[in-house]
């Protein structure tokens, strides 16, 4: 399969209907730039949007994934299996899209369940234990806070590069805020 050349006969196929990539990035629920690098070769559609794709631009969903116009026309039990396949795959998205959200609401949960405990340990005064739930604070933060994020990649709430930006900005400030939280903590116990 040459992206390169299906990527240009989706902008042919886009300019011929008169549409914007922020149009067809709207009509099938993605961002303009993900139009943009299927348009450039850089990155294929999920195979579920191949099919809308070619339906939209009523073009046979073969000629579609090679790129260029065929005489012949995809007959119904193809399509049908494209379909069934297509439904497969975001089936199977949507569980691991499950599994991330329920590690997200563990994790989430452990987390609280861990400053509570914190919390409660420092009326006890026990040194060593002080020490294990900053440690495993730190680690449920972060894990919590990754978790999230990549839920909503997942979901398609965000890119991966807008992830990327958002997890290099988020990490360090959460860190920054439980080192703080972690000192006012100590003084306030400790004074």
């Amino acid at each position: 399969m040459d992206q390169i050349k299906i990527g240009e006969f989706l902008r042919e196929l886009r300019k011929e209907k008169n549409q914007s990539q922020e149009q067809i990035a709207e009509r099938f629920g993605v961002s303009s730039r993900s139009v943009s690098r299927w348009e450039n070769g850089n990155t294929m559609p999920d195979i579920s949007i191949m099919i809308e794709l070619a339906d939209y631009y009523e073009v046979d969903l073969r000629e579609l994934l090679s790129g260029e116009r065929k005489s012949e026309k995809m007959n119904n039990e193809l399509k049908e299996t494209l379909v069934m396949v297509a439904d497969y795959t975001e089936g199977e998205k949507n569980n691991i899209l499950n599994k991330v959200f329920m590690c997200g609401v563990i994790s989430t949960v452990a987390f609280v369940s861990l400053l509570i405990m914190y919390a409660f340990n420092l009326y006890t005064k026990s040194e060593w234990m002080n020490d294990l739930f900053v440690i495993l604070i730190y680690i449920g933060g972060a894990f919590s806070i990754s978790t999230v994020l990549s839920g909503l990649q997942l979901q398609g709430k965000m890119s991966k590069e807008r992830l990327k930006k958002i997890t290099k900005i988020a990490l360090p400030v959460c860190i920054a805020l439980m080192v703080l939280l972690s000192v006012f903590i100590y003084f306030i116990v400790c004074r």
